[in-house]
C-alpha cells in the first residue's frame, strides 16, 4: 500500500467523468488499498474517489466512522429527504460550503469479490456517498454552493478572498 498525492482544484481531471472498472483484479485492489491508506493518512477525512488521485475509474473509499466502505462502479438507486450541511474536499483544501443533500440513499455497487451488493445510508454517510459519487461525474461540491467559508476561521469568504482558481472552477449543475 502507498499513500497517493491528492489532485487539487485546477487540474482538469477533476472535471472528467470516470470510466467503469471492467474487472475487479489485483490492480483494482491495489488502487483501493492505496486510496484507503491515503484517507487514513489525512486524519478526519471521510472519503476519496479515484479521480482525486488522478485515476479516472469509478472507485471510491469511505470511512464515515463505522469502518471502511469500498465502492466499485456504484449506481445511485434511491434518494430521499433533504438537508443542508457543511462539506469540504481533499481536492479543495481550505474551504467549506453548505450543500443540500438527500438524507437517505440506496446504492448498488460491486465489492472486492466482484459481487453486486446494495448499501443503504442515512445522515452523514449518505452525504459522503453523494459527495464521492459526484466526483465520478466530474462534479464538485463547490458547484452546489452559494457561499464559501474558510475552513480555518469559519468566516465567509468574499470572492476576492477566495482562491482565483476556485472562483473560475465553480459551475451550476442543478
Amino acid at each position: 500500500m502507498a499513500e497517493r498525492i491528492i489532485v487539487r482544484l485546477g487540474d482538469p481531471i477533476l472535471r472528467e467523468r470516470s470510466k467503469a472498472v471492467s474487472s475487479v483484479n489485483a490492480n483494482t485492489e491495489k488502487i483501493l488499498n492505496d486510496m484507503a491508506q491515503t484517507i487514513y493518512a489525512d486524519k478526519g477525512r471521510a472519503g476519496l474517489s479515484a479521480i482525486q488521485i488522478g485515476i479516472a475509474k469509478r472507485l471510491i473509499v469511505m470511512d464515515c466512522g463505522d469502518g471502511l466502505i469500498e465502492l466499485i462502479n456504484p449506481v445511485m438507486l434511491e434518494m430521499d429527504g433533504e438537508e443542508e450541511g457543511p462539506e469540504a474536499c481533499l481536492s479543495i483544501p481550505g474551504v467549506v460550503g453548505i450543500v443540500k443533500r438527500a438524507t437517505y440513499v440506496k446504492v448498488q455497487t460491486l465489492n472486492r469479490k466482484g459481487e453486486t451488493v446494495t448499501l443503504e445510508a442515512e445522515g452523514f454517510t449518505a452525504r459522503c456517498f453523494q459527495h464521492e459519487m459526484d466526483h465520478l461525474e466530474g462534479i464538485l461540491f463547490i458547484d452546489y454552493v452559494n457561499e464559501l467559508y474558510s475552513a480555518k476561521t469559519g468566516k465567509k469568504l468574499k470572492p476576492q478572498d477566495a482562491n482565483p482558481i476556485l472562483m473560475q472552477q465553480r459551475r451550476v449543475v442543478r
